[in-house]
């Protein structure tokens, strides 16, 4: 296979709301069309950001390491916790330190500011550009299925309900029309005071 980072498949979404933001993905891991897992994790917690990682799956499994280890050294030399613009600098830095043999991942990243409260999302290339967004960002194998889904569903401040609804179709329909992705989904709405994570049940096929 010519792209490393669609052999496993996986996809993830993330879309901003009224002081709120969600992020999802679905729940596949395989090998090219053979399907190994329906409960491999693409989403990951540090503190009040949250990353969605898709791509090579050993690099899926590295990078969320690498991660939990700076963040933690974050939290202790900074004696706070990581807010998402700085934790997304810090994946950018990462990933561009590797531009030579890059990891095979596309990350997305989102958060609620702890002290504006502003949602903030973006997205990554593999050797970290950063991609801001007000609206949405898509990575992984089913990206130009879940930019016609988002462009079609997604509206300006919608309230957490409704944003749930949102993703939940726009990410549900676009692995319907990939053959890697899909076989369940995990949806997190985020605000300033509390995350509901929620699991969905998608074709089986």
């Amino acid at each position: 296979m010519s792209d490393p980072s669609s052999i496993n498949g996986g996809s993830v979404v993330a879309m901003a709301g009224k002081n709120c933001v969600a992020i999802a993905c679905d729940l596949r891991l395989g090998m090219q069309a053979l399907t190994i897992s329906n409960d491999f994790p693409k989403i990951f917690k540090f503190n009040d950001a949250y990353l969605g990682l898709t791509g090579l799956a050993t690099d899926v499994a590295t990078l969320s390491e690498v991660f939990r280890y700076k963040v933690n050294l974050y939290n202790l030399r900074e004696e706070r916790n990581i807010e998402p613009e700085t934790f997304s600098n810090l994946v950018s830095s990462t990933l561009y330190e590797k531009r030579f043999g890059p990891y095979f991942v596309s990350p997305v990243v989102a958060g609620i500011n702890s002290k504006t409260g502003n949602p903030y999302i973006c997205g990554f290339d593999l050797i970290g550009c950063i991609n801001f967004a007000q609206d949405f960002v898509v990575g992984g194998t089913a990206s130009p299925q879940l930019f016609g889904m988002c462009e079609s569903l997604w509206e300006p401040n919608l309230e957490p309900e409704d944003l749930f609804e949102t993703i939940s179709q726009a990410l549900m329909n676009g692995v319907d029309r990939d053959a890697m992705s899909g076989w369940g989904v995990v949806v997190y709405v985020i605000t300033k005071d509390k995350v509901v994570k929620r699991l969905l049940k998608t074709r089986q096929d």
